[in-house]
């Protein structure tokens, strides 16, 4: 009788020498999932209490006054938060974040920012925290360089699932944010598409919620070969509104700059609670507006208030020492353009202009067409893929020489820098990052 030989690709596939990274991968994609599931728990805990829609204008301007001075107490006594253009260059050059000492005050300071109302979303704070972690458990598994940026990468991959429900776009995402021109650690894509699965379902589990999309767009219709030709404009307008994001945010920057970084965020309360007095959706990260939004009939003037008032609430507290992410308002400045064009041209695709128009906003400021107009597909439709496509390229073109992420860099910039790591510890008896080198994990 002749015995039962499992076929050689089955073996090598469950006992090749790279199932340990597989391993790691599955389970920082997981830890991902559990994290964001927590983070966005206690965010909404804390919204109960602090939400701008649960008390009046005036009201609410002392709370967020109040938020600002905490935010520059915990500042203070637990540190500076760090930022994501810190995690990406401390990816090229390290593999990840060499501690996560940052997270003692990025967590609740972002909680803070974020459930009263201010104007930047959870997406930064938790990729950051994912992220860290995965470069963290990189660390206590003494893994190589190399394998430390694909965990981190994967843990910053599951964080941005977690948030848009879009596994294959936020892998994409994860990895383009590290670059102004493209998806360069393409070695990394399988296994961040593998994490951002794991964190997927894990948080799909933890939360009980359903595979369904963020947000509720209208029925799509017909999409033509007129579409592509509106797709190209929404590009142009997009890039127009990153440049103007771009540029409102460094000027801001530069003005409040002068005022003290423990009374900063006290200002950009107040600045914010006055933005409130002109426009409801100066506030928040606009997440929950967005579904409000795509369904409200109004003028167009109605649609151009809520886009600019966005606009300035965001800046302000992107200049202002509160933590959040700008790619949820920046969603949201592009719905709101893209009924303030279905109302200027009413024959268009509706559908068409919000979803490009998300997508080439995002894109100008964060560098990432395809992780931008995928993340975008998914949530509205996939047959919106190739006008929204060619929004995000026009745009990113349109763009290249204006960046808000200045840590965004080539590859070979960020080869030179980690093998000038390695030649230095390799002086003194180290491998990369304090650990034995690995044979063939050369970047």
């Amino acid at each position: 009788m002749s015995r039962f030989r499992p076929p050689r690709l089955f073996i090598e596939a469950f006992a090749g020498p790279r199932i340990r990274l597989f391993l790691l991968v599955v389970a920082v994609g997981a830890m991902g999932g559990v994290v964001g599931a927590a983070y966005v728990g206690a965010l909404k805990l804390l919204e109960r209490g602090l939400w701008p829609t649960h008390s009046s204008t005036g009201v609410h301007l002392l709370i967020l006054a109040g938020v600002g001075v905490s935010v520059g107490l915990l500042t203070h006594v637990l540190g500076t938060p760090g930022d994501v253009e810190l995690l990406v260059n401390n990816i090229h050059v390290l593999g990840g974040p060499e501690d996560i000492r940052d997270l003692r005050s990025l967590i609740p300071i972002s909680l803070l920012c974020i459930s009263s109302g201010g104007g930047m979303g959870p997406e930064a704070p938790l990729v950051q925290t994912t992220g860290g972690l995965g470069s963290w458990l990189a660390g206590r598994w003494r893994v190589s360089v190399v394998d430390t940026r694909i965990l981190t990468i994967t843990g910053m991959a599951a964080g941005f699932t977690v948030l848009f429900g879009a596994p294959l776009g936020s892998a994409v995402f994860a990895l383009e944010i590290l670059h102004r021109r493209g998806l360069e650690y393409y070695e990394a894509l399988l296994p961040a598409v593998i994490g951002s699965l794991s964190g997927y379902v894990v948080n799909l589990v933890v939360s009980h919620l359903g595979v369904t999309s963020v947000w509720r767009f209208p029925p799509i219709g017909a999409v033509h070969q007129v579409d592509l030709v509106w797709g190209a404009a929404c590009g142009v307008v997009g890039a127009a509104l990153a440049v103007v994001f771009t540029y409102l945010t460094r000027i801001l920057q530069w003005a409040f700059r002068h005022v003290h970084p423990t009374v900063r965020p006290l200002v950009g309360g107040l600045a914010l609670g006055g933005l409130a007095f002109w426009s409801p959706y100066a506030l928040t990260f606009g997440e929950a507006q967005i579904n409000g939004l795509v369904v409200t009939k109004a003028a167009a003037a109605t649609f151009g208030v809520a886009m600019l008032a966005k606009l300035c609430g965001t800046t302000v507290t992107l200049s202002t020492g509160w933590r959040g992410g700008f790619i949820i308002p920046l969603f949201f400045m592009g719905v709101a353009l893209g009924r303030f064009g279905h109302v200027l041209f009413p024959g268009t695709n509706e559908v068409v202009l919000m979803a490009a128009l998300m997508a080439a906003a995002n894109c100008g400021v964060t560098k990432t067409p395809l992780g931008s107009a995928v993340v975008v597909a998914e949530m509205a439709g996939l047959r919106l893929l190739p006008p929204v496509l060619i929004a995000s390229v026009v745009a990113l073109f349109l763009t290249s020489e204006v960046g808000l992420i200045h840590s965004q860099q080539e590859r070979e910039s960020a080869l030179a820098s980690t093998r000038a790591i390695v030649d230095d510890e390799a002086d003194h008896g180290e491998g990369p990052v304090g650990f034995p080198p690995e044979k063939g994990d050369e970047p």
